[in-house]
């Protein structure tokens, strides 16, 4: 987040899924005018774009992705979501942050349900 953060500072393009990324974590700790004002700076994004990404993410409720799954959306865009890729420890939002209990319940429930499934 703070590679992230730094980059929109810088009014660089953090693409698609950057702006995913920010969303899925930021909205457990910034308002909805603090996350389009950062997205804004982007760009490439406008505040109404920011606004429905951020809509689209709440919608769908969608939990902060794991370190696999950041490293698979970098390798669809240019921009570098996590600079350090080689280092297993870096980019790993869930070791960086402590996200409210509710992702954490959501997150066990998945693989509760996911377990679950394959037991049948």
């Amino acid at each position: 987040m703070k590679h992230l953060i730094g980059s929109l500072e810088r009014n660089e393009d953090i693409g698609h899924y950057g702006r995913m990324v920010f969303v899925m974590v930021a909205r457990h700790f910034m308002s909805r005018d603090e996350m389009i004002a950062q997205l804004s700076k982007d760009r490439d994004c406008s505040e109404a774009d920011a606004a429905a990404l951020i809509d689209q993410i709440d919608i769908h409720d969608y939990n902060p992705p794991t370190r696999q799954r950041i490293l698979e959306w970098m390798d669809r865009q240019g921009f570098p979501i996590c600079p350090d890729a080689e280092d297993p420890g870096a980019c790993n939002v869930y070791r960086d942050l402590t996200f409210p209990d509710e992702v954490y319940r959501r997150i066990s429930g998945y693989y509760d349900q996911k377990a679950r499934s394959h037991a049948k």
